[in-house]
């Protein structure tokens, strides 16, 4: 039978299009499965002081050749300090007494995180700094990590060693132990511990390869983030020198060096020289950074994950492997191996370790790349801050992410280092080791990384700068008003941080003004102590903050009264100005051009979080703002007869609400052009809290316990008790305001159970289990309890 050729035509067609259909798919998922992951934030506890990305930097950069963050060990290190023998092979002894050492790890806002002091004294100061850069890092991406919102984000952290918590059982004393033993101490519960803390949804996950953890959990998350499990992720690594055990059975092992330094590259290279630190990144996949006018601080375009598998012994490094990891790392960036410019080396400093590292690179991306016009550049941190072990590879990884902002690779050998490792050909192979600081070896900089774990798991990584093209600048109306808002959780913290950003502000130009405040703005949790001021450039926002610090704060209720006249083109033309000034807020004040004007202002209000009832004004004849808020009996004028002032005003209203607490929501404020940027973070006001090691044998019980005198029976007495009780329960400095709620003073499940269990013991009943919400007030929860406790007694028969 013949076919129609106008049928045929229309199959061949139809299949045509399918295919291109088909092959679109196909490359979209390709894409997806190699999406580039920004750095949108970066935070860190580093030896010698470092503790912010600019501090980082200047270290890195130092022209100092003893620059090296390394100390001995700390006075309240007893278990250290105790086994310490400066003669190598004493059997049960380390003969290392100098690391990079953290300058303080004890101290702690414990009440931010809402943790009571008796569960800040158990936990492992591992999960209390993560805490503490895990809120670093989002705040510096501009993310707001408000707890109810649950954010998508997950978190991925790499450590290796827990070792806080042997002091609580290591002389066979079982009595220290309570129920936050296990929370406080188990690597499952660090990872945990941030989701639970900062209210986030996506996966947790805790990772310990070894030396490798952090750059492993990096890897985990930028698969997340290409996988759509979370879209923001929060990726690092943490690592303390605390127990003893580990300290001696590496130097019976002899594998560290015993002037306690890393000499990566060196020909005197004698082991590697310990280091403890935290660190944590940001990660967006890079088209949504973008979207959102994050920071991008530099790009990740690939990594893999290998292992060693059988090679020549289970802790000996494996060059095969190592080629292996580096090549799939590259294939995933789709970065061809001549491109990477620079290292940064895993480095421990052996004399096994370093030479084989070396050949696995060079066969890679060194003279297996073929001709290159400069060696690549190898560097390894280890060298200056120590091997930070299962933070080692975010330690690095923090690194390059300071070397990518600039032109120039620093020095990876000092002048008084002496010869490099004779073990390695140098004059063979296309890497060098810079002497001083160089320019970057190629025209893009791309970097790569790599960490190996004794555990044989490999991790490598390729980083690249990001230098987008020039961007049209957005041009800001002219005297541009701007709201800047600062709040805390204590006073303390907030006059630290008005501070903070007036010194920021004395420095600032006035083109930067509008990305700073829409920083403060909507990349900010706003808490209950306040200051808001509004002015048109950087000295003016300083010189109103020097004069709001103490202004007490304005009375707010819930829902405001918008009274709108009947002047409906100046609230036309306010709103026009509105939106040249907040573009953001085009949406509500256009809509869709047939609602009126009062209910279009109304809309921008909405928008803003402001919830207002729209009320007619009562046009008297007198005059008076075309259109203002009435909120707790105090008018907030929104347009007048100048609508051009409509911006100044609005902000002017938007700054009393919120220094009465109203929940706004500022986000549509950012001025034409305006980007997340730099800006302070939160100033923790920290605490001492720490458990020494016991040095002494257990302390028994002499006599029988002193007997309590008859329980209070009284209502108020009950309350007065139980008071004291939970105070004594969370080991809080006195007894806790009634009003706050019980979750935000440390209160959780095993604080209910301590406190019925002792209540049980002195009343001698059994109670029923406190069931109540975290969030339910704690002059609440001890009322119930108290009725709880006279039931049980028969008293309210």
């Amino acid at each position: 039978m013949a076919l129609n050729p106008e049928a045929l035509r229309q199959v061949i067609e139809d299949q045509l299009q399918l295919s291109r259909r088909l092959k679109a798919q196909v490359a979209e998922l390709e894409n997806r499965a190699h999406a580039p992951v920004a750095v949108v934030g970066t935070a860190m506890r580093l030896p010698g002081g470092i503790t912010t990305p600019q501090a980082y930097r200047d270290f890195l950069y130092a022209a100092d050749p003893d620059n090296r963050a390394l100390s001995t060990i700390p006075e309240d290190r007893t278990g250290l300090r105790d086994v310490y023998h400066p003669e190598r092979g004493t059997e049960g002894r380390s003969y290392v007494d100098r690391a990079g050492f953290l300058d303080d790890i004890a101290s702690f806002d414990a009440s931010f995180f809402g943790i009571s002091q008796r569960e800040a004294e158990m936990m492992d100061p591992q999960q209390r700094m993560l805490l503490e850069v895990s809120w670093e890092a989002l705040e510096r991406a501009g993310i707001a990590p408000r707890r109810q919102d649950r954010l998508p984000v997950g978190v991925f952290v790499g450590i290796m060693a827990s070792e806080y918590g042997r002091r609580f059982v290591s002389d066979g004393d079982l009595s220290r132990i309570d129920p936050y033993f296990t929370t406080s101490s188990g690597h499952c519960f660090v990872a945990g511990r941030v989701s639970y803390a900062l209210g986030l949804s996506g996966p947790a996950l805790s990772v310990d390869t070894a030396c490798s953890s952090s750059l492993v959990a990096v890897h985990q998350a930028i698969r997340a983030l290409r996988g759509g499990e979370c879209e923001i992720a929060l990726a690092g690594g943490s690592n303390l020198v605390l127990g003893s055990e580990l300290m001696v059975s590496l130097c019976q092992g002899e594998a560290l060096s015993p002037g306690g330094r890393s000499r990566t590259f060196l020909a005197d290279a004698d082991g590697y020289g310990r280091g403890e630190g935290i660190g944590m990144v940001a990660l967006m996949r890079l088209d949504d950074a973008l979207a959102q006018g994050r920071p991008v601080h530099a790009v990740l375009r690939g990594s893999a994950v290998n292992h060693d598998g059988a090679s020549s012994g289970f802790t000996v490094p494996s060059g095969p492997a190592q080629q292996e990891v580096i090549r799939a790392a590259l294939a995933d960036a789709r970065v061809a191996p001549a491109d990477v410019g620079y290292i940064e080396a895993h480095g421990t400093g052996t004399a096994l370790g370093d030479p084989i590292e070396v050949g696995a690179l060079d066969s890679v991306i060194g003279t297996g790349a073929g001709p290159r016009d400069a060696p690549v550049a190898l560097g390894s941190v280890k060298s200056r801050i120590g091997h930070l072990e299962a933070a080692a590879g975010i330690a690095g990884l923090l690194k390059l992410v300071a070397l990518l902002g600039e032109d120039t690779v620093p020095a990876g050998v000092e002048p008084g280092d002496g010869k490099l490792n004779s073990l390695i050909p140098w004059d063979r192979i296309s890497l060098t080791v810079p002497d001083r600081r160089v320019a970057w070896p190629t025209a893009l900089p791309v970097a790569g990384i790599s960490a190996f774990g004794l555990s044989g798991t490999n991790a490598h990584a390729v980083v690249a700068a990001h230098r987008p093209a020039p961007a049209p600048r957005v041009p800001v109306p002219d005297r541009h008003p701007e709201l800047l808002t600062l709040s805390a959780k204590d006073p303390r913290a907030l006059a630290a941080l008005v501070e903070q950003v007036r010194t920021r502000l004395a420095g600032l130009g006035d083109d930067a003004v509008a990305s700073f405040c829409h920083t403060l703005r909507a990349g900010r949790v706003h808490f209950g102590h306040r200051i808001a001021v509004t002015g048109t450039g950087a000295a003016a926002l300083a010189d109103a903050l020097a004069a709001q610090r103490t202004a007490p704060a304005a009375p707010f209720a819930d829902r405001a009264a918008l009274i709108v006249g009947s002047d409906g083109g100046a609230v036309e033309e306010a709103l026009a100005a509105l939106v040249r000034h907040f573009p953001g807020l085009r949406s509500a004040a256009e809509g869709d051009g047939t609602r009126e004007a009062g209910v279009r202002l109304r809309a921008v209000l909405t928008a803003l979080g402001v919830r207002t009832s729209l009320v007619p004004a009562d046009d008297d004849g007198r005059p008076g703002p075309v259109a203002r808020l009435r909120v707790a009996g105090e008018a907030l004028p929104l347009v007048t007869g100048d609508p051009g002032n409509a911006p100044a005003l609005l902000i002017d209203a938007l700054a009393a609400l919120y220094r009465g607490g109203a929940d706004l929501r500022l986000a549509a404020l950012a001025a034409p052009g305006a980007e997340f940027g730099d800006a302070p973070t939160y100033p923790f006001q920290r605490k001492r809290f720490w458990i020494d090691e016991p040095t002494g044998a257990r302390a028994e019980t002499v006599g029988a316990p002193s007997p309590h005198a008859a329980p209070p029976r009284d209502a108020a007495e009950i309350g007065s008790y139980l008071a004291d009780e939970l105070a004594a329960v969370l080991k809080a400095d006195g007894r806790l305001a009634p009003d706050v709620p019980f979750c935000e003073v440390g209160g959780d499940s095993f604080t209910a159970m301590l406190l019925t269990k002792s209540v049980e013991q002195r009343y001698g009943v059994e109670l029923p289990t406190l069931d109540c919400p975290v969030e339910m007030p704690v002059g609440d929860l001890l009322v119930h309890l108290g009725t709880q406790v006279r039931t049980a007694m028969g008293w309210d028969e």
